[in-house]
């Protein structure tokens, strides 16, 4: 049998409205700075990358858009799924007693996410632009670890204090 969980409106505190300006202000940076760089990009331009942060696939200077696209995509589609906390998978049972605490800790990990998307998509767009422009030479070495970091360190946090809130 399905359990009912409690539906309840959260209010956001004020680190997550800071969180959501940050993200949509970062998406819109993203889609100023590509749009503004079109123009000077070569007719190839990167858009893939090895491990180590080298250009390592090519394609017409359109794909620079992809980035900014499935960025918004990610970001759009994690604001909608946050309204629904109580629909998330969670590593304790979701009680009356505890439902604030763990859908407004889910919450807030979902926008911490969408954040770092919009940084990683942003930070790949910006790198492939200046590589195309002989600014720069790829993503660098550190990309990769600093994208991983940023991604998993929160989400074991959040999940570990998750387990712990009963």
């Amino acid at each position: 049998m399905e359990e009912q969980r409690p539906k309840i409106t959260l209010i956001p505190s004020t680190a997550d409205k800071l969180l959501e300006v940050l993200g949509w202000l970062i998406l819109f940076v993203l889609w100023g700075y590509t749009i503004s760089h079109y123009s000077s990009l070569p007719d190839t331009i990167p858009t893939h990358y090895n491990a180590a942060g080298e250009a390592d696939g090519f394609g017409r200077k359109a794909s620079v858009f992809g980035l900014p696209v499935i960025a918004t995509l990610l970001f759009i589609g994690i604001t909608v799924l946050n309204w629904y906390p109580h629909i998330f998978n969670y590593p304790t049972t979701i009680t009356q007693d505890n439902a604030l605490r763990l859908y407004t800790l889910a919450t807030r990990m979902l926008r911490y996410l969408k954040l770092v998307l919009v940084l990683v998509f942003g930070g790949i767009a910006f790198k492939t632009i200046q590589t195309a422009t002989g600014e720069s030479s790829g993503l660098g070495a550190w990309f990769l670890p600093l994208t991983a970091g940023l991604i998993f360190i929160p989400l074991i946090y959040f999940v570990i204090k998750s387990i712990k809130e009963k």
